[in-house]
């Protein structure tokens, strides 16, 4: 299914400035994307690796919130840590990330995430993230 404006609201200003935006929702999972270009690149012909790593938060996130709005729960969110495991290094094209909830509780999420480039079940770099939730209070 092709994103929709709608799901914008899943990124936020580092996102949108990194180029980071909705590629599809599959399942209800937003996949992000960020294609190539000087904003993200490292060494020459290379994806930075600061940018991989936002890339994966940014989908982490987004599946996490996405998940939440289904269950009417809206939480504001606070790492508690997030490990990225590089495993080859992004090329001059267009990354993809998607994340799955591995652990959903009332107060900690337990999300991985993928970034792949070619073909999904290569990844680039992954993620593991731990989440902390605190209701907003009105």
């Amino acid at each position: 299914m092709p994103a929709s404006d709608a799901t914008d609201g899943y990124l936020t200003a580092y996102a949108r400035a990194l180029g980071i935006g909705v590629h599809a929702v599959e399942d209800g999972t937003p996949v992000m994307t960020v294609g190539f270009s000087t904003v993200v690149e490292g060494r020459p012909g290379a994806f930075h690796g600061g940018a991989t790593s936002g890339l994966l938060e940014t989908a982490g996130y987004a599946a996490l919130r996405a998940r939440l709005e289904r269950e009417g729960r809206w939480p504001q969110f606070k790492p508690i840590n997030i490990t990225v495991q590089f495993l080859s290094a992004g090329k001059n094209k267009p990354t993809f990330a998607s994340a799955r909830i591995t652990r959903l509780g009332r107060r900690i999420a337990n999300v991985s995430v993928e970034a792949w480039q070619d073909d999904r079940s290569r990844p680039i770099a992954t993620a593991v993230m731990n989440i902390l939730m605190a209701e907003k209070r009105g």
